[in-house]
């Protein structure tokens, strides 16, 4: 692709960077912005930049969030003994999406991925646990995406906690195998979520 300014060019390789955008998609919207007025740019770097510089990740759950506390977790209506187990914080959005979870979430930052070099020690499993060995959690639920990964996941975390009394249950398998939860329509997510199984049925399944 020819460049007539190394200006447009270099932005449009910054653009492409990002997931799932090509050279011709970064062009486009390199020129869009163009075709704005100033101030839009100015809003869109500005509200980037605060969004790097500013940004938090709850105490509590490892969401991300505006304060020391998300907005969930500091909820005094949400029911604290329940907490769903979920990667990121595009599945805590997806579940929410579907107004049929009022507990808390941890949010682990992945799945256990050998392959990729991810471990348990990379991932939020030992606050977990230690939430969970001080007793207030009642429930936890997996809802992890029903991949390879994702059962590793869930079954190295069912391992861990065996000593606690504590309910364990995963999501129904309405989510198809090997999909993701961010993709899954919020019907479905909502009745996997109300209709979860316990974790050591879906073991022997």
């Amino acid at each position: 692709m020819d460049f007539s300014s190394k200006l447009l060019e270099n932005a449009v390789n910054e653009v492409s960077r990002l997931p799932g955008i090509g050279k011709r998609t970064a062009l486009r919207l390199v020129l869009h912005l163009l075709k704005q007025p100033s101030e839009n740019t100015k809003f869109l770097s500005e509200a980037l930049l605060h969004l790097r510089n500013d940004i938090k990740t709850c105490s509590n759950c490892h969401n991300i969030s505006d304060t020391e506390l998300c907005d969930i977790c500091s909820n005094t209506k949400r029911n604290s003994e329940i907490v769903c187990v979920v990667e990121d914080i595009r599945d805590v959005m997806a579940i929410e999406s579907t107004s049929q979870f009022n507990g808390l979430y941890h949010v682990l930052g992945g799945k256990i991925s050998p392959m990729e070099g991810i471990g348990p020690q990379e991932l939020q499993i030992e606050s977990l646990i230690r939430k969970i060995s001080e007793g207030e959690i009642k429930e936890l639920i997996f809802a992890l995406s029903s991949t390879m990964e994702g059962d590793t996941t869930n079954f190295y975390i069912f391992k861990q906690i065996e000593k606690f009394e504590i309910t364990t249950s995963t999501i129904a398998r309405g989510i198809s195998v090997g999909d993701e939860l961010e993709y899954a329509d919020e019907v479905t997510l909502g009745r996997s979520i109300v209709n979860r199984i316990p974790f050591e049925q879906s073991i022997r399944s």
